[in-house]
């Protein structure tokens, strides 16, 4: 999940904790609030009614037996009557109550107190409906969840749309000086307009980092090219000589032995440091992309090349690519990659074996197979089949266990993934992805 969006996720859930907590606090104090408001009328109706009283009213009210309602909408009554010999005084007192007014039941909060009134002692009950609190909680808890929804949608919104604005340059860093930086050389040190000073600090310090990598990316440059110089050349010198050497007529059959001896080895050195130098140049992006490559001609052109050694294994290879594939690459590049993975098919297979080179195409993929029923690998091997120096098989001598390490560097250069399927004595299949958008 992008930064973004995590920041507008938090802020809103933090503002839905608030409001929610507001919203319960709300609604647990509506109760007394209502309550406390009820009980001040029903106070202020009682001082009132005493206050106004009169003979012929007091009568009136103490005839009355029933419970008895003194607007239309049925929310309030009053009940009076006289205090007999010895019953206990009730200074001031507040209940609820089940009361039935005309066969309904309904809650109400009572005031019970008693006063006197000319010599005469009475009780005086004053009772209205707790109806209208529940309707007043229901439309508080309905007003409340409204907001809460509102507060969400509106925070989203806004949320995002700030962190969008706040983030931009952080994107702008992500984009222009990590994701499409290539070559540290090339790299874009004009600063991203921003006024937040962090961002500003990490645009500074990367800028700082890329300098320190492309001072290195330099130096390595260098020091591919004196390796080439250095020790490429005495290694053709030595060749030279030992050469040379062989063209002597009183040389013994010994000498001639290790003279071919330490040719091989000068061989081999000089094949370890080309595929070296080649992985080096590779990963350090110093060969161009300007080739349309087609795969169909990459793959008839190894086999021609490779034809003498299938006879030699009495190997059989099958090519079948119903439809080509085009992308831009190098050329030269990726017919080494074809090479290698051919040359190892060849390698690790057995007499009479066959290698299959096929083609299928998804929705995003072009997928390229080269399968040979080798020897195989194990699961061990596989896994570290692309490290440098790594032998899949250690009784080839020949093999330097930089193959696949080629391989690799080239298919990461044009953005290409490579996948091993192998089973020990079952062979081993290779498989290129090339997606489609490159093409």
């Amino acid at each position: 999940m992008k930064l973004q969006f995590k920041l507008a996720l938090y802020n809103t859930l933090t503002k839905i904790a608030i409001i929610t907590m507001l919203g319960i606090l709300i609604l647990a104090s509506i109760d007394n609030i209502t309550v406390n408001h009820i009980q001040k009328r029903l106070l202020q109706k009682k001082d009132r009614l005493v206050s106004n009283l009169s003979t012929i009213e007091i009568n009136e009210l103490l005839n009355q037996r029933t419970f008895t309602d003194y607007n239309l909408l049925r929310e309030e009554y009053i009940i009076l009557k006289e205090l007999k010999k010895g019953e206990a005084p009730i200074k001031q007192k507040f209940s609820i109550e089940q009361r039935s007014i005309e066969g309904n039941e309904e809650s109400f909060k009572i005031l019970i107190t008693d006063f006197s009134y000319k010599g005469k002692k009475y009780r005086l009950e004053l009772g209205a409906t707790m109806s209208t609190l529940s309707q007043l909680k229901h439309t508080i808890s309905m007003f409340t969840f409204g907001i809460l929804i509102a507060a969400v949608i509106l925070t989203l919104i806004t949320d995002l749309a700030f962190t969008q604005f706040l983030l931009a340059p952080f994107y702008q860093i992500i984009d222009k000086k990590l994701n499409k930086v290539n070559d540290p050389i090339n790299f874009n040190y004009e600063p991203v307009k921003t006024s937040t000073e962090d961002f500003r600090i990490l645009d500074q310090s990367i800028s700082v980092l890329m300098q320190k990598i492309a001072n290195l990316f330099i130096t390595e440059k260098e020091f591919i090219a004196n390796v080439s110089h250095e020790l490429l050349t005495p290694i053709s010198v030595l060749n030279t000589r030992l050469e040379n050497l062989l063209t002597d007529e009183q040389l013994s059959q010994e000498g001639e032995n290790k003279i071919f001896a330490s040719l091989k080895t000068l061989n081999r050195l000089k094949a370890i440091i080309n595929s070296l130098l080649l992985i080096s140049k590779v990963e350090n992006n110093q060969y161009g992309k300007g080739d349309q490559i087609s795969i169909t001609d990459t793959v008839n052109d190894v086999y021609e090349e490779l034809e003498h050694r299938l006879l030699m294994m009495k190997l059989s290879l099958n090519i079948n690519l119903p439809f080509d594939h085009h992308f831009m690459g190098n050329r030269s590049l990726f017919h080494t990659l074809i090479s290698n993975l051919v040359n190892n098919a060849i390698k690790y297979n057995v007499n009479k074996g066959s290698i299959n080179i096929t083609s299928t195409r998804t929705t995003q993929h072009y997928l390229l197979s080269i399968a040979d029923t080798g020897i195989g690998m194990d699961a061990a091997v596989i896994e570290n089949a692309f490290v440098r120096f790594e032998k899949l098989n250690s009784e080839k001598a020949d093999s330097h266990g930089l193959g696949l390490a080629i391989v690799r560097s080239i298919a990461a250069f044009h953005q290409l993934q490579v996948d091993i399927q192998s089973e020990k004595n079952k062979g081993t299949t290779v498989v290129i992805r090339f997606p489609l958008s490159a093409s």
